[in-house]
């Protein structure tokens, strides 16, 4: 690639990043890696009233827990900042006043009253209103007014917007990167307004302006963004700039696959869609990954697999092999149904490259129970049960017995279980453990099992009971493993009970 690679993540502080947003966030860092570049994090604030307080911290957050930092953004290497367009607002006007001064643009004094009824007067006749070349004369604006009327309006200090001239009769010819060859009959576009009477540009300005300023080099974005790629690349002509490469990203739709994934179809169904815990301005939480008990690689895993496939059978890969195996050529241009079993299925894989004293600290602090018990111990236990396990949040159920004898057996189990036999060989089975000097698994193994083949036993007229008289349940790791980790007098006491009961 000749250029050097700058790509920039530009999210809204308006709420909560959705994994949407991480998506294209992930796919930038990607690219942004793999050619060795650049990776911005711009913070597009221009409308002030969706800003919400907290919210730019949690984008901040929400991507250093993902591992995927920005290289420059908002108090980092800010060699092209400031990085919030709230503080840059005051270039903006300068550069939609050299498009007014080009012909590109112009000055529109129509007010929301004015063309609310516009719109109305349409709608009463089965159409749609549109503000462009076919009516813009006849409304009020610097193209319709004399000279002297407009710069009355602008002396008087009356309200107004900057708008596009998009132009009559022309085809624009658009590259994607994804989506190929465009084309659009720009008759049909809208002139969008790009600096409004709050002195604030629109997203289609700001954009443009702060991408050219910070010298992006390619634009990665949602397929949302795909509507405005005609007005986007119109400007730049406008500006007389070299234009990024744009690629548009799939949309990540529900697990139904018809329509975009919400929060309301995680809500539904019970998954995160935020990748932290969200607390709203109204004190509504929202969950989120990470206090869900998903692992960062894991999200970043199945998160890579939302639109873009590496063209092989390898479904697990390292962020590091990510980055290598990334290519925009080979992200989809339909959209990526979410599958929360599939996230799971990555999680549980995570959880088994796992340290096992990390996890054993996360679960001691997840539960009361394990507060006095030695967390080496703890992360013997978690070797044993993690195989079966998706979230620390599992070790619990699958290893309660380790630390507490069970109350109760397991009804259906203990019917197949316990039989007129049973409470004589468990009673034998006392006296044997009692005499094992040598308390490791492959002598238990040796001892107990040479007693049940050289008495000609069923094994499961045995285990089962023993099993049940250990974990109160069918259930759980190699039970040898179970008695060495429990120990002799608390194995003893847990079969004597089972004998009381029989």
């Amino acid at each position: 690639m000749s250029k050097n690679v700058r790509v920039r993540f530009a999210p809204s502080p308006t709420g909560p990043l959705h994994i949407g947003g991480v998506r294209t966030a992930l796919f930038n860092y990607l690219f942004a890696k793999k050619h060795n570049g650049t990776f911005v994090l711009r913070i597009e604030d221009t409308d002030q009233n969706r800003y919400v307080e907290g919210a730019e911290q949690y984008i901040i957050d929400a991507l250093n827990w993902c591992n995927i930092p920005f290289d420059e953004g908002p108090n980092k290497n800010e060699k092209f900042g400031p990085y919030r367009q709230s503080e840059r607002k005051d270039l903006y006007k300068d550069y939609a006043e050299q498009l007014i001064a080009s012909g590109n643009a112009y000055y529109a004094f129509d007010t929301a009253v004015s063309l609310d009824a516009h719109r109305k007067d349409h709608e009463a006749n089965g159409k749609t209103f549109i503000y462009n070349w076919h009516n813009r004369l006849k409304l009020s604006n610097s193209l319709s007014l004399s000279q002297e009327e407009v710069k009355a309006k602008l002396d008087n200090g009356d309200d107004y917007v900057i708008r596009f001239k998009s132009p009559q009769d022309q085809t624009l010819h658009l590259k994607d990167i994804i989506r190929g060859d465009i084309k659009i009959d720009t008759n049909i576009l809208d002139d969008k307004v790009l600096f409004k009477s709050d002195g604030m540009p629109t997203y289609h300005l700001a954009n443009i302006v702060d991408d050219h300023l910070m010298e992006i080099s390619h634009v990665i974005r949602g397929e949302e963004w795909l509507p405005s790629l005609a007005l986007h690349m119109q400007l730049y002509t406008a500006f007389g700039w070299d234009a990024p490469e744009f690629a548009h990203l799939p949309l990540i739709l529900k697990p139904t696959g018809k329509g975009k994934l919400s929060k309301r179809d995680g809500d539904k169904l019970g998954f995160p869609v935020f990748p932290l815990e969200y607390t709203s301005p109204n004190g509504d939480v929202s969950k989120g990954y990470k206090e869900e008990g998903y692992f960062a690689d894991a999200v970043i895993n199945f998160l890579s697999f939302l639109g873009w496939n590496p063209g092989t059978e390898q479904e697990i890969f390292s962020l590091e092999e990510l980055i290598t195996a990334f290519d925009l050529s080979r992200v989809n241009k339909a959209g990526a149904r979410f599958d929360p079993d599939k996230t799971k299925w990555f999680n549980h894989h995570y959880m088994q490259e796992q340290n096992n004293d990390e996890l054993a600290e996360a679960f001691k602090n997840n539960h009361d129970e394990l507060k006095d018990i030695d967390v080496n111990y703890i992360a013997m236990v978690v070797n044993l049960v993690k195989e079966r396990a998706t979230f620390v949040n599992d070790f619990w159920d699958l290893s309660s017995f380790f630390f507490v004898a069970p109350e109760s057996f397991d009804e259906k189990a203990s019917k197949k279980a316990f039989k007129d036999e049973t409470k004589e060989l468990m009673t034998t089975l006392v006296s044997i453990i009692s005499n094992i000097e040598e308390f490791e698994v492959e002598t238990l193994q040796k001892e107990i099992k040479g007693w049940i083949t050289g008495n000609e036993i069923g094994f499961g007229k045995v285990m089962m009971p023993l099993r049940l008289a250990l974990v109160g349940a069918l259930q759980g790791p190699d039970v040898f493993d179970i008695i060495y980790m429990i120990g002799k007098a608390e194995t003893i006491k847990r079969i004597e009970k089972v004998i009381s009961v029989l």
